[in-house]
């Protein structure tokens, strides 16, 4: 049977296919209800792009993995080059896989266990800074301690001075993100729209960082044996010679950016959705004061912190940080029974695929206990994906989960967290999956 001629979706106006929120609906619910209204292949014209949603594993893995040769970074990557350049996020071919081999040896196993003292450091004095009672926006406490973590591992710089501006740019930047996705992005950023200067006059503050700290280091020229040591020292294999400022700041850029900002929003929800699960946070609170003693943690502590793992598991399901994935069709790509063209943008989400009920039972339910060694052997791969999947699946992964856990024991051994009562909790869909209003929570000591 040859392939159908359009997957099914809704019928939009000229207008409405120009943006990216049908009648004013959040992202999160106009995909989420795309997927359960059309099935596993639904497909929908926006701001100018056909779009394919893709919610089923196979389909998604092949995407990811089997045929990841056949795309390139979408819309929402292209767009973010303003601010990353050609960074191992937003780079493409050789470029990307060069970067890549160059950039991985700072992620080995060894070398990452090494970062664990640094982590629950930094975490131990977050939490000694803290008052009881006293109401804090974890949004942001979080995000001043994953910046600093970032800044000392990889970099070898302090920049937990510099944390406010930096969430401050950051976060002028992210707002901007729906806006830069429009059909005529290019031509607005010339004009004088609020957001888009506040974008800009955001991306030059944090260039301003990223440069001083390239130009200190050269002009030290001391091999740290960090990250940022090794793309100095590295040689273009194109042109010959050492990376410019330029090709080193994109990298430093990315890795500085995404680096902090998914896991501090990892732990942002974590601690939400602990606030409102007393017995599921007394199961993680009676886990570190065995596995502890009442000492911090260290890498050597991981085996015994597995209830911790479920729950940053459980809420990387709820709530991943990365909750949407693109790519580009470089030529027509067969998609179950229909065709997307050439330029097609095929989407996947984490977010929905995290919560369909063909894989979790109850999947709104904040449930740690779900994640037993059974339940994880018969999911299927790409049902869970928090850190994408194939050759671009995200190069701090294990960074990353190392540094979720021993955060998460090292405070929880000493705080509960608890949500602000009528404090608006709205999920908030840009490049990472934010707070709109940010987590006020208040701090109660153990």
């Amino acid at each position: 049977m040859p392939p159908a001629a359009a997957a099914p979706g809704p019928k939009v106006s000229l207008i409405g296919s120009l943006i990216y929120r049908p009648g004013g609906a959040s992202p999160l619910e106009f995909f989420t209800g795309l997927a359960r209204t059309y099935g596993d292949i639904s497909s929908y014209r926006m701001a100018g792009e056909q779009l394919f949603l893709v919610n089923e594993p196979r389909l998604i893995r092949d995407i990811l993995v089997t045929h990841h040769r056949n795309f390139t970074k979408s819309r929402g990557l292209e767009r973010s080059k303003r601010l990353l350049g050609e960074g191992l996020l937003t780079s493409e071919g050789g470029t990307h896989l060069r970067q890549r081999r160059l950039m991985q040896p700072a992620f080995h196993r060894d070398r990452i266990a090494a970062f664990g003292d640094v982590m629950v450091g930094d975490a131990d004095r977050l939490r000694q800074s803290w008052t009881d009672g006293a109401a804090l926006d974890i949004s942001r406490e979080m995000n001043r301690l994953t910046l600093s973590i970032v800044g000392k591992t990889l970099f070898d710089v302090d920049v937990e001075s510099q944390a406010a501006a930096v969430g401050d740019a950051l976060t002028a930047v992210m707002e901007s993100f729906w806006m830069m996705m429009l059909p005529f992005a290019d031509v607005l950023e010339r004009l004088p729209v609020p957001t888009l200067r506040r974008a800009r006059m955001a991306r030059a503050r944090l260039d301003a960082m990223i440069y001083r700290m390239i130009a200190d280091r050269r002009a030290s020229g001391r091999d740290h044996g960090d990250l940022l040591s090794m793309l100095l020292a590295a040689q273009d294999e194109d042109e010959g010679g050492g990376m410019s400022d330029r090709q080193v700041r994109d990298e430093a850029m990315t890795i500085f950016l995404a680096g902090h900002e998914t896991t501090a929003n990892a732990l942002m929800w974590t601690w939400y959705l602990l606030s409102g699960a007393p017995e599921v946070e007394a199961t993680l609170h009676a886990e570190v004061d065995a596995a502890l003693g009442g000492r911090l943690p260290s890498m050597r502590d991981l085996p015994a912190l597995q209830y911790v793992e479920r729950v940053v598991t459980e809420a990387m399901r709820l709530y991943p940080p990365a909750w949407i994935i693109g790519r580009r069709a470089i030529a027509d790509y067969p998609l179950g029974d229909y065709v997307a063209p050439a330029r097609a943008i095929l989407i996947t989400s984490p977010y929905i695929m995290h919560r369909d009920r063909r894989f979790y039972a109850d999947p709104e339910r904040f449930d740690p206990d779900r994640w037993t060694p059974a339940f994880r052997a018969a999911l299927p791969k790409f049902a869970y994906f928090p850190f994408g999947g194939g050759p671009r699946q995200c190069i701090g992964e294990s960074f990353a989960w190392m540094e979720l856990i021993l955060l998460v024991a090292t405070i929880a051994q000493q705080w509960r967290l608890r949500l602000v009562p009528g404090h608006p909790v709205v999920p908030q869909p840009l490049i990472t999956l934010r707070a709109k209003h940010g987590m006020r929570m208040t701090v109660e000591r153990r």
